[in-house]
């Protein structure tokens, strides 16, 4: 497979409604739902979920 198969870059857009997103990588064939993670939101000045747009 090639490498942007495997693991797509995504983007992790903020839920607070700031706009702010983070851009990583995640793996396909472990995380087939959409990826949630709680990051820092610096907009916001606090951690908040951020959730996997496409």
């Amino acid at each position: 497979m090639a490498r942007n198969e495997l693991r797509p870059v995504i983007k992790l857009r903020s839920t607070a409604g700031t706009g702010y997103t983070y851009v990583t990588r995640k793996n396909r064939r472990n995380d087939l739902d959409r990826m949630a993670l709680r990051k820092f939101d610096p907009v916001a000045g606090r951690h908040v979920d951020f959730r996997e747009e496409r």
